[in-house]
């Protein structure tokens, strides 16, 4: 079983897949090294990136993330600033220092090989990692993929059909399911909410007050994002020239604050999710929710109907939390929260539909209105291609997070005043998701291929 954590991981931009992800196969090839007794013989490594990881890895940070791992830095635990300022150590000294291994010479420029002419079989977002020995010959070689939303898998582990690194592990919750069929199954055996089912889960994995300590965290490093993107103006990082607009929006907002709520709801919304997604542009904090390409729609969607200093404001949020995390758990599962696999849908898609859940949860909503939420929020996002101009995460993502974080709470309007017997299931729309995704042309899955990226002139 997944856990809400494996969902909502504290990292920093601009990508899970193109920047957590391959910092944390830097980290884990040190390791795997390591354990194989060979790091301390160390004095070159070769970096080569393949797929979706070449085609757009320079404008989403691979290089740079990828360097950080090897550094040592963790995603969850590297300051922004620490991070730039150590990555231009090495492209100035030309030196890196493994964590727990040697000093070697490493050159960014030579050592790393872009090479978007190779189209991985298993995953799109493939990297292989050599270390080389003091005579140049061959010491340790690995394959890894960055499977979506910060996961991350060996060659052995996909062929394996072990689906990654965390999945791998041997957990068993107290309410196991693989569909929303299921776990619906288990609200109505227990009548519990949704909610209730994912927390009991995670009450296998540690105490529920460390649980909801976590939660509080995870939501405490997403108002913060919210906070820095709206203080923080200037240019994003890239070449593409775009300001940062959070700031000027939030300040005429906060000029006109009794302007009638139904002609500044979308301007509230979407203020807050372009808060959170320009710091991720801009390489900074944020939470995998369940991507950092979507990470704007649930904090946008959260301090917009949960965090309004009420006394129970602090339950709302945890409920809002472990609803959408239960939500993702199933589009990890039954398909992908990666760009690479799926386009935007999987993304900015999932996203969507994990927010409208949360948001329905908190409305009060029973299991199955949650479910049918999360359902209408999807199905009006299949096909939603990953067409970033200059493989940066900016242009179309940006705006975009604003338009989900309002397509959410329409859908968890739509779902609240729905008819009884709805002609769709989340299983069916997640199916079909899955499908689009694997119909869809590689062109519209983050590469930079095709769309806008192709169609728009840079200036």
């Amino acid at each position: 079983m997944l856990s809400i954590f494996d969902i909502f991981k504290i990292g920093i931009g601009p990508s899970s897949s193109h920047t957590v992800g391959p910092m944390r196969i830097g980290v884990r090839f040190l390791k795997d090294a390591g354990e194989a007794g060979v790091l301390a013989k160390a004095r070159r490594v070769e970096i080569s990136l393949h797929g979706s990881l070449a085609l757009t890895g320079v404008g989403h940070g691979t290089d740079k993330a990828t360097v950080l791992g090897l550094l040592g830095f963790e995603p969850d635990a590297t300051d922004p600033d620490a991070a730039d300022a150590a990555f231009a150590r090495v492209k100035e000294t030309k030196r890196l220092r493994l964590a727990g291994g040697p000093e070697i010479a490493f050159d960014p420029g030579a050592d790393m090989d872009f090479r978007g002419d190779l189209i991985p079989d298993i995953h799109p977002n493939e990297m292989a990692l050599r270390f080389f020995d003091e005579a140049g010959e061959a010491l340790f070689a690995q394959t890894y993929y960055s499977v979506g939303g910060g996961f991350i898998a060996t060659e052995k582990q996909l062929s394996q059909k072990s689906d990654d690194d965390l999945i791998a592990r041997a957990r068993t919750g107290r309410f196991e399911f693989s569909s929303a069929a299921e776990l619906l199954s288990h609200c109505r055996e227990q009548k519990m909410h949704l909610h209730e089912i994912i927390l009991a889960n995670e009450d296998a994995f540690r105490p529920r007050t460390e649980t909801e300590t976590r939660l509080d965290a995870i939501w405490a490093a997403m108002r913060d994002c919210v906070d820095r993107g709206l203080r923080t103006s200037g240019e994003l990082p890239g070449g593409l020239a775009v300001k940062r607009r959070a700031p000027s929006l939030f300040a005429k907002l906060q000029e006109a604050p009794l302007a009638n709520e139904r002609e500044q709801l979308f301007d509230w919304l979407n203020v807050y999710a372009m808060a959170v997604n320009e710091e991720n542009a801009a390489g900074g904090r944020v939470v995998t929710a369940p991507t950092n390409g979507a990470a704007g729609i649930i904090p946008s969607v959260v301090k917009h109907y949960c965090d309004d200093g009420e006394r129970d404001a602090e339950d709302r949020i945890r409920i809002f939390l472990a609803t959408a995390a239960g939500v993702g758990m199933l589009y990890k599962q039954r398909a992908s929260i990666s760009g690479a696999e799926m386009g935007c849908q999987g993304e900015v898609g999932v996203a969507c539909s994990m927010a409208a859940a949360g948001l329905a949860a908190v409305w009060g909503a029973s299991p199955a209105q949650v479910e049918r939420a999360a359902e209408i929020a999807m199905e009006h996002n299949l096909g939603l291609t990953c067409d970033p101009v200059k493989g940066l995460v900016q242009i179309p993502c940006i705006e975009r997070n604003a338009i989900g974080a309002v397509k959410a709470v329409n859908a968890a309007r739509l779902a609240m005043r729905a008819a009884e017997n709805p002609k769709v299931s989340l299983d069916q729309v997640i199916e079909t998701m899955r499908q689009t995704g694997l119909d869809m042309s590689r062109k519209y899955k983050e590469t930079s291929e095709g769309g806008l990226a192709v169609n728009v002139v840079e200036c």
